[in-house]
């Protein structure tokens, strides 16, 4: 067990954190949750000893082995294949099957394991650090931010791997759909404080609402309590007869507890600058080719049409020309054949990863987003430094000293300058917390135009429901007209890179009757949750609806002093809030049977 007691650490005299205590059960996988900036890399750095903390210690028995996934890490043997080989236990020195199972499963290949691990991309140099920490098999893990970086396939695997680990594990992940699949209990960092629930991060949330309320309850009973008080002695403090009592509650308040009131924390809070656009064409792609000079074709014969309002998706494995695709849409990239056309009145905004590095490093954030928009005005500037929570004098930040999370932030900030009527998204969650990503998904939803991203999560495919997909397989891109949940149901994923030196022990006709089987029984399964949840969200759009109207009708009833009507108007408002809170009830509850099914499914 690893136990942790009053570990507290301050920078500068800001206080980043203080009192963090936990135990970490064998078994037990725990995600660490929290906002950028606020203390979980650092505390992780504090468990294995690379930092100090200020108080506080770590305690584990004697001969407790730790794995941690660190962000930067040296290279020291000639291949791939010995890179990770050289991580085996000492009993466990010949036993290359197993290393090839975790390499094979983060992606690599039989070519790749015999480069050297200099010759290989920066993302794969991540999967190796990642393979050599799980080929170590320590008594816990701890990664940070795993999931960079990794192809959706990938993230499958790692996700499998990970619920059968029978070690403990703590997470750190901006990726909630891959922590609620896989952990037993949430903590997160929230005011400077640690809390750890047992359950996913829905049930975390939940507990930080609820006992915020609670603390806000008795502090305004607190407050009431000492005004009466204050009100007593201050009546009656100066008169003989009421003197003693006056004393008596001069010492009731002195005593008493007073509780600050809570900060407001400040949330992403923004919407994408909508380019009206007449007609509903935007651009196609006519037969695209592309390959980069001396290299095999990335793209062949891909055409698609992009449409006001339309949301597709772009998927697979890394390194296949996902993020080509998007600069050949954009126009940094020209197609080996075929063309890409789009409307004269076509408006583009491009987050891309690349994009967060052409960023000025001596710039101020202030500056930077002005060169974005040099129509607005410095108010407009220093309003969406707000929104991308860079308020006051945080504004006048240097790019040079921003962490990621802060960088996406700024490009998020530059594309909000830029009127848009197409957005081009790559990976544009990789930097952002939880609660960012929330506000992203929700500002997608709400723009008017197309959106075309590239992401490996299946929360953003799942919330925006893409209507078509382009998904990169071994043989090239394949446009699929439907979501991702039908493309799971129809198709699937195609398994990790094939080992030469392992043997299939099933036929292809085999695997190919029992990928039938489990696709006809999730579709059978998964499906009728599907209809009853789009029927509950139709309702609850009625209803709403239907308490607007009553509600302008109550509010013109008042205004005429018609008594009556204001009483009927109100009964029917009550009534209908009561249907629509019963609704979401049963939404919430189908929502809960779809991710146990889904679960079961993964599993």
């Amino acid at each position: 067990m690893l136990q942790i007691e009053n570990i507290a650490k301050s920078y500068s005299g800001d206080r980043l954190f203080s009192e963090v205590s936990f135990a970490l059960q064998e078994g037990e996988k725990c995600a660490l949750i929290g906002r950028n900036g606020c203390g979980k890399s650092t505390l992780l750095r504090i468990i294995t000893g690379v930092e100090e903390g200020d108080d506080g210690r770590v305690v584990s028995p004697k001969g407790y082995k730790l794995g941690y996934l660190e962000q930067h890490a040296e290279f020291s043997f000639a291949t791939v294949s010995e890179e990770a080989s050289s991580s085996l236990p000492e009993d466990r020195k010949e036993d290359t099957y197993f290393v090839e199972k975790i390499l094979f499963g983060l992606g690599f290949n039989d070519d790749l394991l015999e480069k050297s691990p200099a010759a290989i991309s920066g993302g794969y140099h991540l999967r190796l650090k990642l393979a050599k920490v799980l080929i170590a098999e320590p008594d816990c893990l701890l990664l940070d931010e795993p999931t960079n970086y990794l192809d959706i396939i990938t993230v499958q695997w790692l996700l499998r791997y990970l619920r059968g680990w029978q070690g403990a594990c703590l997470i750190i992940s901006h990726d909630r759909e891959f922590l609620d699949k896989l952990v037993t209990h949430t903590m997160g960092l929230h005011r400077k404080k640690l809390l750890k629930v047992k359950g996913d991060t829905g049930d975390y949330y939940e507990r930080i609402v609820e006992s915020e309320l609670v603390y806000e309850r008795t502090r305004s009973n607190l407050e009431k309590k000492r005004e009466h008080l204050e009100d007593y002695i201050r009546r009656f403090g100066a008169k003989a007869s009421k003197a003693s009592q006056a004393q008596s509650k001069q010492k009731s308040l002195s005593k008493m507890e007073v509780l600050a009131k809570l900060t407001a924390i400040e949330d992403l809070d923004f919407s994408f600058t909508y380019a009206d656009i007449s007609g509903k064409n935007m651009g196609s792609l006519q037969a695209v080719h592309f390959a980069y000079a001396n290299e095999a074709p990335l793209i062949c014969d891909l055409s698609f049409s992009l449409e006001k309002g339309k949301r597709l998706a772009i998927i697979g494995r890394n390194g296949m020309g996902k993020s080509t695709l998007l600069k050949l849409l954009f126009g940094d990239l020209v197609p080996t054949s075929g063309q890409v056309v789009l409307s004269e009145n076509t408006k583009i905004a491009y987050f891309g990863q690349t994009n967060i590095d052409r960023l000025h490093s001596q710039h101020t954030i202030e500056e930077e987003i002005a060169l974005a928009g040099r129509q607005l005005s410095t108010t407009q500037i220093r309003r969406i430094c707000g929104q991308m929570l860079f308020s006051g004098d945080a504004a006048k930040k240097r790019i040079s000293v921003l962490s990621g999370g802060e960088k996406s932030r700024v490009l998020l900030g530059k594309i909000l300058a830029t009127p848009c009527n197409l957005l081009l998204l790559d990976e544009p969650t990789h930097h952002l917390d939880i609660e960012s990503i929330e506000a992203l998904i929700e500002a997608i939803d709400e723009f008017a135009g197309a959106v075309v991203i590239v992401t490996h999560s299946e929360l953003i495919l799942e919330r925006i429901r893409p209507q078509e997909l382009i998904v990169f397989k071994e043989k090239g891109p394949e446009l699929f007209l439907g979501d991702y949940e039908e493309f799971l149901r129809k198709q699937g994923w195609e398994g990790p890179p094939s080992n030469k030196r392992q043997r299939s022990e099933e036929s292809e006709q085999s695997q190919k009757q029992k990928r039938a089987v489990f696709v006809q029984t999730r579709a059978k399964t998964l499906k009728p949750i599907y209809t009853k949840i789009s029927l509950c969200e139709e309702a609850i759009e009625k209803k709403e609806k239907q308490l607007s109207v009553k509600e302008a009708e109550v509010i013109k009833a008042s205004e005429k002093s018609h008594t009556n009507s204001i009483v009927a108007l109100s009964e029917e408002i009550h009534s209908l809030r009561r249907e629509i809170d019963g609704l979401y009830e049963e939404l919430q509850s189908l929502f809960n049977e779809l991710e146990k099914g889904k679960s079961s499914f993964s599993e």
